[in-house]
């Protein structure tokens, strides 16, 4: 999620991967590739459930496309396998900042396999085994973590995930399992909190919109702030996420693959993944008679962090500390954190010769191997994005919604297409980045119209504006195309279209939930202090009437 990492912290003009593309150009092509400017990611998103084979068909989505640009004849259909390669999957490896996050995706994975291979994260599932000591509380403590690193969803993916999956994997939840706790948990709290990566880019976002509505005088802070109680997806899936932790029921493929970890021990499902755990943790395993010290791990783990943290804080500009955070480029931050945290770990195993120097090399390079997979899928992302972006594919689902409808519609309106947009282009950020300046000026206009230019009648604002990040967010967590549910999938060692397959029903319910109790009725004046907890209730009884115990 400057071109940003992901594609994610980018204004509007910079969500293109292929230089010399703007927004402009985005929105010409949008009424003229129409409903084709949908096919690609459609396209890879179908074969990858049919296939559960997430890389030929990331490729075949980027081919269809290449294809489209060129003219669906035969000629082109040539070209486009050609360009295919040559200007978009190259060019996804030749922008800096997605070679930056493939670097700290490798580092992150080289200090795990470090931190793995001297015994550190052993001592780590040691202490918390005490407190995890069943199924719920490791559970309850993935959640808490997760909740605690709120600054950024990257971070927290990868070291909830890494640090967790041991101590999962003890208690037999399945991988599939970790994987939905680590995901829902990431973006929906970065997405609401109040110091986070995702500020600076969410409050210019809604800057940008509001010089575009002449007669409203409002700081764009403070709609943030007044739309996080209208953030209905993100706050249901946490209340979700911890009423099927606490109730210890589950319902769909979820439950056939908790029970088939609970019940045979097998938390990684298909066999061509447990290959690959195998082979890496091969290389990772500490030798039996090496001290296993948590300090060997938790200072890592605790420099990455705090490197972050300091590094987001020294980046930034402004007089608040909500300024300084929003301002922030909180990827070389990641980059800095993640080099220190490889180092620390390198020098704290090297200091007590528990590995000699090429057994760290050795256990670092593991780790970085077990990390390929996930990001040869995150290139070939970055290269449907891409396409996306060129034929206009958010453009026309934007151009979908119509200038005479009731303004009382659009937060579920809104809620719906930025879900949508985002399945089909896998970011979250590229779809907040298109429609938060396209929808905010056409919903005061359909206000004017109707005649709701009261304060009272604000909330439409804040609800469109909450609609459009909460949708962007349920998006993210459906599409196989996400690079936070790649993130997840790859710290948590699951296989990722297993993800995508089991976390699924989950995000419909919450999101059926959010958009029938809460974006629906919100747009019509329904308070957001009712249909809170009447959402978290439905959520609670649904579970109850629904879910099935693992045992």
């Amino acid at each position: 999620m400057i071109s940003t990492l992901f594609q994610r912290a980018l204004p509007a003009l910079a969500l293109l991967l292929v230089p010399g593309l703007g927004f402009a150009q985005a929105e010409e092509t949008a009424t003229a590739y129409g409903v084709i400017s949908v096919l690609p990611p459609l396209l890879a998103v179908a074969l990858a459930l049919w296939w559960r084979q997430i890389i030929p068909a990331l490729f075949l989505g980027i081919w269809l496309g290449a294809w489209a640009l060129n003219g669906f004849t035969l000629t082109g259909l040539g070209v486009g396998l050609l360009e295919s390669f040559q200007r978009y999957i190259v060019a996804a490896l030749a922008d800096s900042d997605h070679a930056a996050v493939i670097l700290f995706s490798a580092m992150i994975g080289g200090m795990v396999g470090l931190i793995t291979r001297n015994g550190g994260l052993a001592g780590v599932v040691t202490v918390i085994v005490s407190f995890a000591s069943s199924v719920r509380r490791a559970s309850m403590a993935t959640v808490a973590l997760g909740m605690a690193i709120f600054f950024d969803d990257y971070a927290n993916s990868l070291v909830v995930g890494n640090t967790m999956r041991p101590i999962t994997d003890r208690h037999r939840i399945s991988r599939e399992k970790l994987a939905y706790l680590v995901d829902s948990t990431a973006a929906p709290i970065a997405c609401i909190a109040l110091v986070t990566t995702w500020i600076g880019y969410q409050v210019g976002l809604i800057r940008s919109a509001l010089e575009d509505m002449p007669g409203v005088e409002l700081n764009a802070y403070f709609v943030f702030l007044n739309a996080i109680p209208y953030s209905f997806y993100p706050l249901f899936a946490l209340v979700l996420i911890v009423t099927v932790v606490w109730s210890g029921r589950d319902f769909g493929p979820m439950l056939a693959a908790e029970r088939r970890a609970r019940h045979e021990g097998e938390v990684a499902p298909p066999a061509r993944t447990r290959a690959l755990i195998e082979e890496d943790n091969q290389h990772m395993a500490p030798d039996e008679d090496k001290p296993q010290r948590a300090i060997n791990a938790l200072l890592p783990i605790a420099t990455l962090v705090i490197t972050v943290v300091v590094g987001i804080y020294m980046s930034g500009e402004g007089e608040t500390l909500q300024e300084i955070v929003g301002s922030a480029d909180p990827y070389k931050s990641l980059l800095w954190g993640s080099l220190l945290g490889v180092l620390s770990a390198a020098a704290m195993t090297l200091g007590q010769r528990i590995l000699d120097l090429g057994e760290v090399t050795s256990a670092w390079f593991a780790g970085v191997r077990s990390m390929l997979l996930a990001i040869v899928i995150l290139i070939l992302a970055w290269g449907l994005s891409a396409i996306t972006t060129e034929l206009g594919t958010a453009q026309y689902l934007a151009d979908l919604v119509g200038e005479h409808l009731h303004p009382g519609l659009l937060p579920a309106l809104v809620f719906v297409l930025a879900a949508f947009t985002a399945f089909a282009t896998g970011s979250s950020w590229g779809t907040m980045a298109i429609l938060v300046p396209l929808m905010l000026p056409l919903t005061w206009t359909l206000m004017q119209g109707a005649g709701m230019s009261d304060p009272s009648d604000l909330a439409i604002i804040y609800a469109v504006v909450a609609g459009i990040l909460g949708g962007a967010v349920w998006g993210d967590h459906c599409s196989p195309i996400s690079d936070t549910t790649i993130l997840s999938s790859m710290a948590s060692q699951c296989d990722h279209v297993e993800h995508v397959r089991t976390q699924l029903p989950y995000a419909l319910f919450a999101g059926f939930v959010a958009l029938l109790i809460g974006a629906l009725p919100a747009g019509f004046g329904a308070p957001f202090w009712l249909l809170l907890p009447l959402g978290a209730l439905v959520l609670v009884i649904g579970m109850r009437l629904i879910g099935k115990t693992v045992e």
